[in-house]
């Protein structure tokens, strides 16, 4: 009897819209760590890591602010401790115009997750947004006979992207007592 092989997940963070959330819903506490190697851990259970990314808007200091300054130098220290851990940050931009928004990260966790699919990467595409401009990736790689989890938050999930995926993680507060850092 062969033993049967682990299934290969990728894992794909769209960073802005995960740390916003995580703060804004006060999981994360001010001052306290997020532990993304644990977090990669429990997404991937009994199956083998093929990718972690993580994709983020850079934060410029636009306003040569000390304000914006300190928000660069900690959005550094965050995305060099990431790549320590082994994800594969992929940076998109920040526009500051009205209000501040992101720019090309939603296409880029798109296009990764097809080309994932077709160069067959992974089995599994474990998708932590809540964006649903990513549902035809979703939809497509679906087709191509991949798996995708949905990961979100059991506060305010998207029924979209619950509707399109194979699976849904709904985090609530008592997951992330395992993902800090002091």
């Amino acid at each position: 009897m062969a033993i049967a092989e682990k299934k290969r997940i990728a894992i794909f963070i769209d960073g802005g819209n995960f740390y916003r959330k995580i703060r804004e819903n006060g999981l994360v506490p001010k001052g306290v760590k997020f532990n993304y190697v644990k977090f990669a851990e429990f997404l991937a259970r009994e199956m083998l890591v093929v990718a972690k990314c993580y994709y983020i808007g850079i934060v410029r200091n636009h306003d040569r602010s000390e304000k914006s300054q300190k928000m660069v130098e900690s959005q550094q220290k965050l995305l060099s401790g990431l790549e320590n851990d082994g994800y594969e940050v992929k940076r998109g931009k920040i526009v500051y115009d009205n209000k501040i928004r992101e720019k090309g990260v939603d296409v880029q966790i798109a296009i990764d997750l097809i080309i994932g699919a077709v160069e067959n990467v992974y089995d599994v595409a474990v998708v932590v947004s809540s964006d649903t401009d990513l549902i035809p990736a979703i939809r497509y790689i679906r087709a191509k006979g991949k798996r995708v989890e949905y990961v979100g938050f059991s506060k305010a999930p998207s029924i979209g992207m619950i509707k399109e995926s194979d699976d849904r993680i709904l985090l609530l507060q008592e997951h992330f007592h395992e993902f800090l850092k002091n």
